[in-house]
């Protein structure tokens, strides 16, 4: 076979990434904050795009399986006018002015040299002009005199305090129990590897061995820091913590230190080998154990907490009234843009050169696939949500016992989707129902074949039957894991003991040696 030059024509499939496809799977996956906050950033740089101030309409479905459609949503692609005012057309004309401007400016600047970059200050040493040039408004406090601003927007709120942190108030109280230089700023520096919880997070040689002091000292100085507020605060191990709130307390003895050098046996409800190795009685451990649950084991929370941020549901999920269920979006979590085609035609035609005209058709680019992929989201998520609720109609009549199994590729075959666009689309979403605020992927549970044939039953439904029977058994016939099989065989749920055991420890609920020991500790208190 000779080798020459040949042409050949092929037939070929292939998926292309295009900038625009990753922006629209990019906002699939982003939570409702983080959506906000992206087109936030679109607005500010993109001056083609404008913010809708009142919806026109909203996306809902009535009826299990029905999809929504948006009504009076407008999409720049399709070449409509909207009329945003002449003043909000008059803000957006003069920004596209400045950006053109100041890209000519630029030009003109680098090519006359580094002389002409830097303007005149107007014959006013040391005073930054306005951006008219005008050196007498170089300053919007000019006038007012030590009392602040004089104008109306003056503002006592934007003086409030934040919220004081545990490392200043820390600070604040080594300012007044230290004065050497020296251990301040060792004080500083311990200060420094403690912990939101309160814990200090280093040993005391490398702290030593970065700082270049005595271990005595650093310990000398760590003395300081647990004598501060909170109680417990600056402690290496739970132990200590706790040891340094009974200090503060007085309640600190030989036999609860005995018992906080044995936690473990604590943790395992093992009170008659707590009586051995504390040298006491049943009504002295009952009385130490009830002391140390009275304690903070994380002293250092109380300070500088974050805000927290409260779910705001992206489905809403409600019945009807001939009996299926109402599924629309929040319209609040929804960010509405639009594009302003008659500014864009008008500014169009005042640029200059190549260079602008490639800067306003990136932006219409942009600002028309941003109003797509925004409208396209919607619409997935509600297509998925539809699907979800009519899968587990069951779930939101009856409750969580009567969740069906589900997974991913049950619902893409439903709506005739990819399981990895479900995948996103599940994903930091929330669903409000009439049972409570769900994340979307809560919806979705693994398998448990029936054992007597019939239809299969979902993992979260079996894992809450067990948490039924645990809170349900009484303190003298605690069920082991091999009689909680025993009884969901009974139920027609086949499922082996290893599956209870991992079920049981995800739910945090202890074995039944130790909620045995945990109950009769109660009883014998009471």
């Amino acid at each position: 076979m000779s080798l020459s030059p040949r042409l050949e024509f092929r037939q070929t499939q292939a998926l292309v990434m295009t900038p625009q496809l990753m922006q629209a799977i990019k906002l699939l996956q982003l939570s409702n904050l983080d959506l906000v906050a992206y087109v936030e950033a679109e607005l500010e740089r993109n001056p083609l795009l404008e913010r809708q101030s009142e919806p026109e309409g909203e996306y809902g479905a009535e009826g299990a399986g029905e999809s929504g459609h948006p009504e009076g949503h407008a999409d720049g692609a399709d070449g409509a006018d909207h009329d945003r005012g002449a003043e909000g057309e008059a803000r957006a004309s003069d920004w596209m002015e400045e950006r053109l401007e100041s890209s000519r400016a630029i030009e003109e600047r680098l090519d006359t040299g580094l002389e002409n970059v830097f303007p005149d200050d107007a014959g006013r040493e040391g005073a930054p002009t306005s951006a008219t040039g005008d050196a007498g408004a170089y300053s919007e406090w000019a006038g007012v005199g030590s009392g602040g601003r004089t104008d109306e927007s003056y503002n006592l709120e934007t003086f409030v305090s934040a919220e004081e942190t545990l490392a200043e108030h820390l600070e604040r109280q080594l300012a007044l129990a230290v004065s050497d230089p020296v251990q301040r700023l060792i004080g500083h520096h311990l200060i420094d590897l403690i912990d939101e919880a309160g814990y200090l997070t280093a040993d005391l040689d490398s702290v030593a061995e970065k700082l270049g002091a005595p271990v005595a000292t650093i310990a000398g100085v760590l003395a300081v820091i647990h004598s501060f507020d909170p109680p417990g605060i600056g402690a290496r191990n739970l132990s200590e913590c706790l040891a340094l709130q009974l200090k503060e307390r007085n309640r600190f003895d030989p036999a609860i230190a005995a018992l906080l050098d044995h936690l473990e046996l604590l943790a395992r409800r093992d009170f008659a080998q707590l009586k051995r190795v504390c040298g006491v009685d049943d009504e002295d451990l009952a009385e130490m154990v009830a002391e140390i649950r009275r304690l903070n084991p994380k002293p250092g929370l109380a300070f500088g907490s974050g805000v927290v941020q409260p779910v705001v549901p992206d489905v809403f999920v409600r019945p009807a009234q001939d009996g299926s269920w109402l599924i629309e979006l929040n319209s609040d979590t929804l960010p509405r843009v639009l594009v302003n085609q008659a500014y864009y035609s008008r500014v169009s035609k005042t640029t200059r050169n190549d260079r602008e005209k490639a800067f306003l058709t990136d932006c219409m680019q942009t600002a028309t696939w941003l109003t797509r992929s925004l409208d396209q989201r919607a619409r997935t998520i509600l297509k998925v949500a539809t699907e979800i609720i009519r899968q587990q109609d069951g779930f939101l009549a009856l409750g969580v016992q009567h969740l069906r199994p589900l997974n991913l590729r049950m619902v893409a075959d439903a709506i005739g989707m990819h399981e990895s666009t479900v995948s996103r689309v599940t994903s930091n979403k929330y669903m409000a129902t009439p049972r409570g605020i769900f994340e979307m992927k809560y919806f979705f549970s693994s398998s448990i074949s029936s054992s007597d044939g019939g239809e299969a039953h979902s993992a979260e439904s079996v894992r809450f039957r067990i948490k039924q029977m645990i809170d349900a058994e009484p303190p003298d016939d605690v069920l082991s894991d091999d009689t909680l099989v025993q009884r969901l065989r009974e139920a027609g749920i086949e499922i082996a003991r290893r599956t209870v055991a991992k079920y049981r420890e995800a739910m945090r609920i202890p074995s039944s040696v130790q909620r045995r020991r945990e109950k009769q500790a109660a009883q014998t208190a009471g």
